[in-house]
């Protein structure tokens, strides 16, 4: 992918990574850095083969025991190794060969892909079988995750990581968006051909990972203790813009969290029936893709921290404008500029959460980010589908969206130091 942007001003990269770049270096591709482009596409590759896995097992499963609860026992499957191994997972990574562990994670999914399939080839996959792969993927995403976060900041300088941040979210909105379509598709082949392509996919993430340039030393080893396990939240409790951001994010996304009731929307209110539902879902997803393509080639350059509130209010008022719409291009209008929002916020956040932190921490940093992004997801979709069942689905939305706006206002008082956060490229750990 040819990078466009002019690279005008460089720092050194974090200390124990990166790469040391002139300033008066003119203009430089992101893709030239050792091992980025190794990076973006394991993760790509690792991100849309769960993706498609993910359509798989919701398919198989339920034609299998055609029930709703079968389903719902999945999403159980793939919630509980995250609420049970996260921490642990965070002193995994600051304390062993993270690239060894992702490898080795990713390894695991792609045996257990092909054992998947295998057994949809030879009918005896079983949704007791099925449940406990299930729990496998997601026991191995929870220790792939923080360790693979971990790699960016090793691999870019600290004044173009925004960008890189950027850019990595655009394809993780890319299989985010194409994943469940592909895999509807591949699904059509059957679901050990679905299977056997996740193994693949998986296999060459693995190896992608495997070939990426990573400098710095082996990290030390400690024995696992509650100091060690709560470390990371003692780590960001004690950084008030950090703690500010990822507070902003749970908060936002568990209020404004309207995605659980678009099915609703589609059916009731917008009258568009599956063909606007699939819409609806997709809306989110490129209106991420295209903010992160943006910030990709033009990056904040200042008020970063007051831009990351704004983001956070334009996300609530498209929620309370997708709440309130009849008419399907608007609403589909609304979603993609909520989507956008959302991007911005986490390009902040991210950087905040890698550069702010030294590199022996940021495995259980990465950890406690994704403890909080993971649950205000599944908890947003909770809170909207129980207050939509006691007020009605657009009071609901609107609701969450009124709420989304008023946390960035609150925040914006309790966080000063969040507030006045400048430049991305002046974060250094600390």
């Amino acid at each position: 992918m040819p990078e466009p942007a002019d690279l005008k001003t460089l720092s050194r990269g974090p200390a124990g990574g990166g790469v040391p770049l002139d300033a008066t270096v003119p203009r430089l591709s992101l893709l030239a850095h050792p091992g980025l482009a190794a990076f973006l596409s394991a993760r790509l590759l690792s991100s849309f083969s769960a993706q498609v896995q993910a359509v798989a097992v919701g398919w198989q499963i339920y034609m299998l025991t055609h029930s709703a609860r079968a389903l719902a026992w999945v999403g159980l499957a793939q919630f509980l190794p995250m609420v049970c191994l996260i921490l642990v997972a965070g002193h995994a990574a600051d304390h062993f060969n993270r690239r060894a562990i992702t490898v080795t994670c990713q390894i695991v999914e792609a045996c257990g892909a092909l054992v998947m399939a295998a057994g949809s080839f030879g009918h005896w996959l079983t949704p007791g079988v099925i449940y406990g792969m299930v729990v496998l993927f997601g026991t191995a995403r929870v220790f792939e995750m923080p360790s693979q976060q971990t790699f960016l900041p090793a691999l870019v300088p600290a004044a173009i990581f925004p960008r890189a941040t950027a850019l990595s979210s655009s394809l993780f909105q890319f299989a985010a968006i194409m994943g469940p379509s592909v895999g509807g598709l591949l699904y059509g082949g059957g679901a050990g051909f679905c299977y056997a392509v996740c193994g693949a996919g998986f296999g060459l993430a693995a190896l992608s990972t495997y070939r990426m340039a990573l400098t710095g030393a082996a990290p030390a080893r400690r024995p696992m203790t509650m100091e060690t396990l709560l470390g990371g939240l003692r780590f960001i409790r004690a950084r008030p813009e950090m703690l500010g951001a990822i507070s902003l994010d749970l908060f936002a996304v568990l209020l404004g969290g309207a995605t659980a009731l678009l099915p609703v929307y589609a059916d009731d209110i917008l009258h568009a029936g599956p063909v606007g539902l699939g819409l609806l879902r997709m809306a989110p997803g490129l209106g991420a893709l295209a903010g992160g393509l943006i910030l990709a080639r033009r990056p904040l350059q200042r008020h970063a921290g007051r831009r990351m509130f704004a983001a956070v209010a334009v996300f609530g008022f498209a929620t309370i404008l997708f709440g309130v719409s009849t008419w399907l291009p608007l609403s589909v209008a609304a979603l993609a500029v909520l989507g956008a929002a959302d991007v911005l916020s986490m390009v902040v956040r991210g950087a905040l959460v890698q550069l702010r932190t030294p590199d022996e921490m940021r495995g259980r940093v990465s950890a406690v980010n994704t403890l909080f992004i993971g649950s205000s997801n599944q908890l947003g979709e909770f809170e909207s589908g129980m207050l939509a069942s006691l007020v009605g689905p657009v009071e609901a939305v609107v609701l969450g969206g009124v709420g989304t706006v008023v946390v960035a206002v609150v925040w914006m008082r309790l966080f000063p130091a969040l507030r006045r956060l400048d430049r991305l490229s002046d974060l250094r750990p600390g």
